[in-house]
């Protein structure tokens, strides 16, 4: 397809996007309420195409499927609005699930309790990393995250109020609420409060991405340089980035440590912190919608490829490999990140600019 082709489709995503927000509030409310509450039944019913037949679906709906897309729209705040790279996202989970442990089995704490407490420590965990290392970047960023994950996983293992290699068993589950009876058998009370949580965080998000904060941090991630000339104190915003992304991580962790009822070290191994950061890529980086594809995709897609037993890894990987090689730019992404990929290079490059006197010997 022609690059002429390809930007008449981004206009036609423009338009369509144009065309949402210029809806009444009325009827934009009407349609989220409606596909709130899609979701809200999706598990009562067996959809032919969505079912995983190797799998309860209700139970696949809460884990992997609901936990990764409320991880994966945490890391977009940190790596697709603000641009920081971040390879150990899976500690600010493990932080959230240990914290759900210790205070519920230890303590006697309840979920409701534990949930802010859990969403604290993390803001602070994503504090105390982000205070010396944000002013690296790229690679050097990466590295530094990716140790951090390693060095809560491995702190874990080797520490006995944390229960060692064998971790810790019999985290209470949430209090019942209503009609909501929370147990070991049955998984869609759990999804429920997940999908709660998880459309309080998409709006809480939102109204940041459209906020001053959300702007610094476009401004950040195009070119942290130019912001920084233009005012903008650009390691504050990164560390509200880096803190807001910890406390949805913690929110996630402490709603899977509730229903797993036990976990161990073994639970937050560093291929996890691929798979958010895979989501979050692609979906579309920087993109709620797409991320929230994304984060379902990644999660679903292993169940769906069950029945292939060993070889799901494979046929996975591959499905991946086709969708990125198709779509790089992301299943659903932000209308700049998909102009800046399909924008047209002039013909002939750089050698089409007008020559400087020096190259004409003026």
């Amino acid at each position: 397809m022609s690059w002429q082709g390809r930007l008449s489709r981004l206009d036609v995503r423009g338009r369509a996007a144009d065309g949402w927000a210029r809806l009444p509030v009325w009827a934009r409310a009407g349609a989220l309420i409606g596909l709130a509450a899609f979701f809200y039944v999706l598990p009562l019913f067996k959809v032919p195409l969505l079912d995983t037949p190797e799998s309860d679906f209700a139970s696949v709906l809460f884990y992997p499927v609901g936990v990764y897309v409320l991880m994966a729209v945490g890391l977009n705040v940190v790596v697709g609005l603000a641009g920081l790279l971040d390879l150990g996202y899976v500690a600010f989970f493990a932080i959230g699930g240990y914290t759900m442990a210790l205070l519920g089995v230890h303590a006697h704490w309840s979920f409701f309790e534990v949930l802010p407490v859990s969403i604290v420590l993390s803001v602070v965990a994503g504090v105390v990393l982000g205070t010396p290392t944000l002013r690296l970047r790229g690679d050097y960023l990466a590295i530094v995250t990716l140790g951090f994950g390693e060095i809560i996983r491995i702190t874990a293992r080797n520490s006995n109020p944390l229960g060692g290699p064998r971790g810790i068993f019999g985290i209470p589950h949430p209090p019942n609420v209503g009609g909501l009876r929370f147990g070991i058998i049955d998984p869609k009370p759990y999804y429920w409060l997940l999908l709660t949580l998880l459309i309080v965080t998409i709006a809480a998000v939102r109204r940041l991405e459209r906020s001053r904060v959300g702007r610094a941090w476009t401004a950040i991630r195009e070119d942290e340089d130019a912001a920084e000339l233009m005012g903008v104190p650009t390691f504050r915003f990164k560390l509200w980035a880096f803190a807001i992304g910890a406390g949805i991580g913690g929110m996630g962790g402490t709603v899977y440590a509730t229903k797993a009822i036990s976990i161990t070290p073994d639970n937050y191994p560093f291929i996890l912190s691929i798979l958010f950061l895979s989501a979050v890529v692609l979906g579309g980086s920087g993109n709620l919608v797409g991320v929230i594809v994304g984060g379902f995709v990644v999660a679903y897609l292993p169940e769906r490829f069950r029945g292939f037993a060993e070889l799901r890894v494979l046929v996975f990987g591959a499905a991946l490999v086709v969708m990125m090689a198709f779509r790089p730019q992301g299943l659903i992404p932000s209308r700049r990140r998909a102009i800046e990929l399909k924008e047209p290079e002039p013909a002939g490059g750089l050698g089409t600019l007008p020559a400087t006197p020096r190259q004409t010997g003026g």
